[in-house]
């Protein structure tokens, strides 16, 4: 643009000092014809003369200088006009270049990233744990970080009941739903001594593995669609611990935000559970995480199942599935996914260490160490909840003495007190009474009675 001025003003000054010298050119010379006059003819004539001769030089000055302005404007004109047209010019290339700018940061993948590194509403914003959280997934999506974790070892795994859902009696989810099944919509299915067992279910109860082969029992001679259906069903009823909650809705939100935001930074998301698997993938399949957690990577408890009809037949190498066979449980009990059994069933369905391992109780601490084993190629951290908040849940663990064992072993304790900026959704809130007698028919109840004078007399 600085050239385009200085040559337009180059072309401009000779013409306007030819313009200058046009106007005195025609002064001079009249000048000299009046004193030639003077010399040879009268005064009058002289003066009459040297009078025509400067009205005209006047003129052609006048003529001679307007001309020289409007080729002056002229060039003024030109010289704006490819000013203006520079100006534009350069305005479209502005333009272009901002929006390439645009364009640019539009695909720029380290924006990308940060826009994933979103802020957990659900968290208060002081909470150390959510912190230390973000700052490890901030840096293990950072390729520049000491602390890069590549995206097919970026594994997480979650317990469920008391990590991603409520497990608080009256609302852990298996334990409920065996009840149902065997008290209410299915006593004519199970046998006496199931029924008695359903009915001696109390607060404070052990859910461990002779349970859990209760449970299997109950099942017996359903298809696993049968039992997927009814874990459905069963989540659909309301539980009296809470006001407004079906067994479904039991997630916490706070937890649902991290297995989204892990999901979002490309994490594999596990959901390894002491509940059975078929019941553990209908209850993901129906929450607020089911896009997040595929069924391939639920593991739980393991009931017996072999294909229809072929239930008593020892080794499943002695028979084959045929199109339209049924897959049924067998009442038959394989593992409870409870402390070392997490450990190995990690190893055989995921085939490596995770990252990342959230739980809630001491049968997840064997989850917790496999992910902080000094062998694990890359960083890793265990996080522990602490079922701390009596008002808004019915937690009945002192934050300060859990909080200490936690971090004593290597987990970052995750309290529901002051972490958790909400628990359930709006509307939902902690009932007067935390445990109800199950509504049973008469004669469930006699029939259990009577299943347990046997039992004591035979002992």
């Amino acid at each position: 643009m600085k050239k385009l001025i200085s040559l337009m003003l180059a072309l401009a000054l000779p013409l306007s000092i030819t313009a200058c010298n046009s106007t005195s050119i025609p002064a001079s010379t009249t000048a000299a014809a009046v004193e030639e006059t003077t010399a040879a003819e009268s005064v009058e004539a002289s003066e009459e003369e040297t009078t025509e001769a400067a009205t005209t030089a006047e003129e052609t000055t006048k003529a001679e200088t307007t001309k020289a302005e409007e080729t002056t404007k002229a060039e003024e004109t030109t010289t704006t006009a490819a000013i203006t047209v520079e100006e534009t010019k350069a305005a479209e290339e502005t333009t272009e270049a901002e929006s390439a700018s645009e364009e640019n940061k539009i695909i720029d993948f380290t924006e990308k990233k940060a826009e994933k590194t979103v802020a957990l509403p659900e968290w208060d914003p002081s909470s150390k744990a959510m912190q230390s959280l973000v700052e490890f997934v901030s840096a293990s999506v950072d390729e520049n970080s000491k602390s890069y974790i590549p995206v097919k070892d970026r594994i997480a795994v979650f317990d469920m009941d008391g990590t991603l859902t409520c497990e608080t009696f009256f609302t852990y989810y298996d334990t409920c739903m065996f009840i149902s099944y065997c008290l209410e919509d299915h006593p004519e299915k199970v046998s006496d001594d199931l029924k008695q067992a359903a009915l001696e279910l109390k607060p404070g109860y052990t859910a461990g593995e002779a349970l859990a082969r209760k449970f299997a029992k109950a099942y017996a001679g359903m298809t696993v669609k049968e039992l997927y259906d009814y874990a459905v069903e069963f989540g659909q009823k309301k539980t009296p611990s809470f006001n407004n909650m079906r067994y479904l809705d039991g997630f916490y939100l706070p937890m649902v935000e991290v297995v989204k935001y892990l999901y979002d930074n490309d994490y594999t998301i596990y959901v390894v559970s002491g509940t059975e698997r078929t019941t553990t993938r209908a209850i993901v399949a129906n929450s607020p995480i089911s896009e997040y957690v595929s069924p391939s990577h639920v593991i739980g408890t393991e009931f017996e199942v072999k294909v229809k009809g072929n239930e008593e037949v020892p080794s499943n190498m002695d028979f084959k599935y045929k199109n339209g066979d049924e897959l049924v449980l067998t009442g038959g009990f394989i593992q409870k996914n409870l402390n070392a059994n997490k450990t190995i069933w990690i190893e055989r369905e995921i085939g490596q260490y995770p990252v990342l391992a959230f739980g809630n109780s001491g049968s997840d601490t064997s989850m917790m160490n496999y992910a902080l084993d000094e062998r694990n190629p890359y960083p890793a951290q265990a996080y522990m909840v602490v079922a701390d908040d009596d008002v808004r849940e019915w937690g009945t663990q002192k934050w300060d003495e859990k909080s200490a064992d936690y971090e004593k072993q290597g987990y970052i304790p995750i309290s529901m007190k002051n972490d958790f900026v909400n628990i359930y959704p709006e509307g939902i809130t902690r009932a007067d009474v935390q445990y109800h007698e199950p509504e049973v028919k008469a004669t469930v109840t006699e029939t259990a009675a009577e299943t347990t004078a046997e039992t004591q007399k035979a002992a």
